[in-house]
C-alpha cells in the first residue's frame, strides 16, 4: 500500500509582492502569493509607509493570495484595531475560499470589515 503525502510547506518570501494602487486619499495593497510569517513584515511596512504618507482608507486586496497563515491574520487584526482606534478607515477584499478559511475557522470574518472590490 503506497501512501501519497502532500511536500511540507515551506514558507518562501522571494514568492511574495504587494502591489499597491493608489486613489486620492484612499489606496489598494494587493499582496500576493503567500502571507506568512516570512512575508508578514513586508505587507506590515508597506501598510505603515502608506498611512504615513496620509492615506486615510487602506484596503488589502486578498484576492491574490495562495495561503494565509495565523502571523498574517494577526497583522490583518492589528491594523483594524488600529484603525478603529486612530479613526482611519481599514477593509479588505475577500480572498480565494482557502484564503477565506481562516476567517471563518478564527470566527473572525465578522470581526473585520470586507467589502466590494
Amino acid at each position: 500500500m503506497s501512501h501519497q503525502f502532500s511536500e511540507p510547506f515551506s514558507p518562501d518570501p522571494e514568492r511574495f509582492d504587494c502591489d499597491v494602487e493608489p486613489d486620492r486619499e484612499s489606496v489598494r495593497v494587493v499582496p500576493s502569493g503567500q502571507l506568512d510569517m516570512a512575508t508578514v513584515p513586508i505587507l506590515e511596512a508597506r501598510l505603515l509607509e502608506l498611512q504615513d504618507a496620509g492615506f486615510r482608507r487602506l484596503i488589502v486586496d486578498l484576492r491574490r493570495l495562495d495561503f494565509i497563515d495565523s502571523t498574517g491574520l494577526r497583522l490583518l487584526l492589528a491594523r483594524d484595531a488600529e484603525a478603529r482606534q486612530d479613526g482611519f478607515s481599514f477593509a479588505l477584499i475577500a480572498g480565494p475560499p482557502n484564503v477565506q478559511r481562516i476567517f471563518v475557522l478564527t470566527k473572525t470574518l465578522d470581526t473585520l470589515t470586507f467589502v466590494d472590490p
